[in-house]
């Protein structure tokens, strides 16, 4: 169970709802809100089938407005030493856990961003599937203004998103991106004027799909986009080949052609 003073997390019809509960602070990233944030993607994870879809949003003006220096400066949390462990053979340490940690979720993460979504608050957006994104919002990868590398996760997530010259680009200089620069380049979805009311009504869009073929979907986008042909087409017809006939798959086709 997470730290409810930083994450609270709530399931209900397989929507894991995640939401960062700093609102005073702009959802800044502190070291309990790191060790809440790893939390909950564990609470979500050992859900299992109970967990369809997750909606990742932040209380208050802010999405999360990145790392906070102060709390750490004051000695709470060492994450140049506990930032840096992995556990378990994990490809990601700690700290980049908090972002990668939903992007190896078997399901898919819809955020709702709005304000502040700066630095790692940024880079935790950009671990999800879909960001829906309200006019207030404001991103950039920002570390490079405090002398630092950002490095949760931004070399996975931004790629796929962003031709490499404007990766560079807002890595290089921090720039500050706008909402509708965003949608342009690339980096939120669409916009809205209700980030979570959206993402939640594609969250329940989502559920109610074959849970199968979701989690392959997912599958094939995170593995097979941008390998040679033959790997991915493979890949397409093992993954296909793992629901053709399970109940599942004969539930949504019956479904489909009845109208449902």
């Amino acid at each position: 169970m997470s730290d409810p003073e930083r994450v609270q997390v709530t399931i209900s019809d397989g929507v894991a709802d995640v939401r960062l509960t700093r609102a005073d602070k702009h959802n800044g990233l502190d070291w309990r809100m790191f060790v809440a944030i790893n939390e909950a993607v564990d609470e979500v994870e050992a859900a299992g089938d109970d967990v369809r879809v997750v909606v990742l949003s932040g209380d208050g003006p802010s999405f999360c407005a990145g790392l906070d220096f102060k709390s750490f400066m004051s000695g709470e949390g060492d994450l140049s030493a506990d930032g840096f462990e992995r556990r378990n053979g994990e490809d990601a340490n700690f700290a980049q856990r908090v972002t990668y940690g939903w992007r190896a979720l078997p399901v898919p993460v819809i955020a709702a961003v709005k304000g502040a979504c700066l630095g790692g608050g940024f880079q935790l957006a950009l671990a999800a599937d879909v960001r829906i994104a309200e006019p207030t919002t404001r991103m950039s990868v920002m570390e490079v203004r405090y002398g630092l590398v950002p490095d949760m996760g931004l070399s996975q997530t931004i790629a796929p998103l962003v031709r490499p010259d404007v990766a560079r680009e807002l890595a290089y200089t921090g720039h500050v991106v706008e909402a509708a620069e965003a949608l342009e380049l690339g980096l939120v979805t669409r916009l809205a004027d209700d980030a979570v009311a959206e993402a939640r009504a594609l969250a329940a869009e989502i559920a109610d799909k074959s849970p199968d073929a979701i989690r392959r979907i997912k599958r094939l986008a995170a593995e097979a986009w941008g390998k040679p042909p033959a790997e991915a087409l493979k890949l397409e017809e093992d993954l296909q080949r793992e629901v053709l006939g399970t109940p599942n798959q004969i539930a949504a086709v019956q479904k489909a052609t009845s109208g449902g």
